[in-house]
């Protein structure tokens, strides 16, 4: 943890983590329910929480995770099933338990008393027995007698954690006589008021097993010697930590280096890619020392300049490496929303996911979330029929959702697809005719048809549900994937399903940009975007004054002047040039006056006062301290489209 970095901030990163294993093994928990590995993960996730939650001043939260913790302690002892209803409480009480860590004032008490009492009602527990997760001693025989001793390592309070806390927990679980040791305590002068000098020792009188008791010093195990015998029979337990207490201490852990937080100012980073980092640095200072010296002496620096080069693009990879995230991290979060539209929709659905090793930059990752929530939930509510439905077609009654996510080239494609009714083509035309988005019988290919079901407002539906049916949701995917640089595709087969790709960059950090100059202004094309660049002909240039299309090997492709979208002062240079782009299939070309070249570019957000203009996705800074704008190509080809239209309509006027 840095100095600057408030304790409190890292229980709640942590616990997400933590939150988020918990999740996936009771989502896991609810398919295999007698698989003890999955149950020891939940109470270990659990558990930790608690703890840690006590450690930090987080009390709320250690009591109902305590709570939490003492009912599923039956499940783990075998004495609950892992029913889907206990399940499903046990998710509910995970979400309160979020709550309660990254929005305590949302966090109603009686919305917790609620949760833990249909805890207590499954689990066949009484309330008592819940607050205190203290068992009940019904008989002489079930009873045992431990002598645990406890000594913590001297820094353990400088660390967070407090002894006295895990006294508590003992008591917790029977009758507990604590005996202090203070023999270690200096006199006054000699004493540090931050070391831990004292020890003690505990008579345990419980039914709880002795890893029970282990489980109370799960997380701090390292940082201790706890010596448990059992007194009834004076057999010596281990004295050192469990190999059971050190897999318990290091999992949660380890598990919590798999996860990403869902929205966090901190990533984790391997160490190899910052040794990595650091070795391209230190040849960086090297090389520029070198610059230096031969600057001073007169020599050619040419040399030097190429090493320079090489090592700035060496590190930018680096660097992006840094940034980059398994897509697992995204995929996890959606099978607890693929289980709840399951219950809520009456549909049997499996979610199935590949490709969760495919990496991104961690901010398109937090971005990506929201769009997918909404092609998910679009896919189960519209595209998987219910089970009767499934029946009458010959399929299954289980309705499967497919998440993939692959790299191509420069770009991450993650496709989203069902094996439902797939989009009804007539029926989207219609509705779009009956709004007034297109004109009655205007041709149309099927793609272009389909790009409509992401128009603000439109939807197919019959009946508005809690779930769909305003058409908004897929107007927020539009937006957020444009806003990313990427693009929509949409495919799909009548009666048997629909796939909705995305294509994105793989980072919003730093593209390959295709440099270029209307006038005395330079912009960036994103490399992605750009299919080839032709030479605009004199004799078509004056052709195209009224329609704007260019043959290109046979293939007609409409071109927009960027000196007129932008009003860019002055007549066009002789030897003009045209950039073609694709967008959704669809090949446009841009007309400019001269090509740069290609241009790694580092984006730079625009100012508060420019972020709304339509057409740049921001700007980048050049060599001699110039600006370039980067085109956001789908923008600039909806403007290129209105203002065709606008011409088209005022030449048939003065017709």
């Amino acid at each position: 943890m840095s100095p600057s970095q408030d304790p409190a901030d890292t229980f709640r990163q942590e616990a997400s983590d933590l939150l988020e294993g918990l999740e996936q093994a009771l989502l896991d928990l609810e398919g295999d329910p007698g698989n003890k590995d999955l149950v020891n993960t939940a109470f270990r996730a659990l558990h930790t929480i608690k703890g840690s939650g006590a450690m930090f001043g987080f009390d709320e939260v250690a009591a109902f995770a305590h709570e939490f913790e003492s009912a599923f302690d039956r499940v783990r002892r075998g004495e609950t099933a892992a029913t889907p209803e206990l399940i499903g409480i046990a998710l509910n009480a995970q979400d309160f338990l979020r709550t309660q860590i990254e929005n305590p004032d949302a966090a109603s008490a009686v919305i917790g008393i609620c949760i833990l009492a249909d805890l207590r009602k499954l689990t066949q527990s009484a309330p008592a027995a819940l607050e205190t997760a203290a068992p009940a001693l019904k008989s002489e025989e079930a009873q045992k007698v431990f002598s645990v001793s406890l000594r913590f390592k001297s820094d353990v309070l400088i660390n967070g954690a407090n002894p006295l806390r895990f006294i508590d927990e003992l008591r917790g679980l029977g009758e507990a006589e604590v005996t202090p040791e203070i023999a270690a305590i200096p006199a006054l002068d000699a004493l540090d008021p931050l070391a831990c000098l004292m020890s003690w020792r505990v008579r345990l009188t419980t039914r709880a097993p002795r890893s029970a008791i282990e489980d109370v010093f799960m997380f701090v195990a390292d940082d201790m010697e706890l010596t448990i015998e059992d007194a009834a029979q004076a057999k010596p337990a281990a004295a050192e930590p469990t190999p059971n207490q050190d897999v318990a201490a290091h999992e949660a852990a380890a598990d919590s280096a798999k996860r990403t937080p869902k929205e966090s100012a901190t990533i984790r980073v391997q160490a190899e890619r910052l040794d990595s980092m650091m070795d391209r640095v230190g040849e960086l200072v090297i090389a520029q020392a070198r610059l230096t010296q031969l600057s001073a002496a007169g020599a050619s620096t040419l040399g030097v300049a190429e090493e320079i080069e090489r090592l700035t693009s060496s590190l930018r990879e680096t660097i992006m490496g840094i940034r980059m995230l398994p897509i697992g991290s995204l995929f996890g979060r959606f099978r607890r929303l693929v289980h709840d539209l399951s219950r809520d929709l009456g549909k049997e659905i499996d979610l199935v996911t590949e490709g969760e090793e495919t990496e991104l930059d961690k901010t398109m990752i937090e971005r990506l979330a929201d769009p997918l929530i909404h092609v998910i939930r679009n896919a189960a509510d519209h595209g998987l029929e219910p089970p009767q439905q499934r029946r009458e077609a010959g399929k299954p009654t289980l309705g499967t959702i497919r998440l993939v996510a692959r790299h191509a080239g420069a770009e991450v494609l993650i496709s989203v697809s069902d094996d439902g009714r797939g989009l009804d083509t007539k029926r989207i035309r219609a509705k779009a005719e009956e709004n007034g988005l297109i004109a009655p019988g205007a041709p149309m290919s099927e793609s272009e048809l389909h790009q409509l079901i992401f128009h603000p407002g439109f939807s197919t539906a019959k009946e508005v549900s809690a779930l769909s049916g305003r058409g908004v949701g897929m107007d927020v995917v539009r937006r957020t994937i444009e806003g990313m640089r990427g693009a929509i595709e949409v495919l799909t087969e009548p009666g048997h399903g629909s796939t909705l790709t995305l294509r994105l960059p793989l980072t919003l950090a730093i593209i390959e940009g295709l440099l270029v100059r209307v006038g005395a202004t330079h912009y960036v094309i994103p490399l992605t975007a750009v299919e080839e660049c032709v030479e605009l002909a004199s004799e078509v240039d004056e052709r195209s004054k009224g329609r704007s299309f260019l043959n290109i090997r046979g293939d007609l492709v409409p071109f927009i002047r960027l000196r007129e979208i932008f009003c860019e002062p002055g007549r066009p240079e002789p030897h003009q040039k045209v950039v073609i782009v694709n967008q959704n299939d669809s090949r446009v070309g841009f007309v400019v006056d001269q090509i740069l070249g290609n241009h790694q570019t580092v984006i730079k957000s625009l100012s508060k006062l420019h972020a709304d203009a339509p057409g740049f996705s921001g700007a980048t800074i050049l060599g001699d301290g110039a600006v370039a704008l980067i085109l956001d190509t789908p923008h600039i080809i909806a403007a290129g489209q209105t203002r065709e239209r606008r011409g088209a309509t005022k030449h048939l006027e003065a017709a």
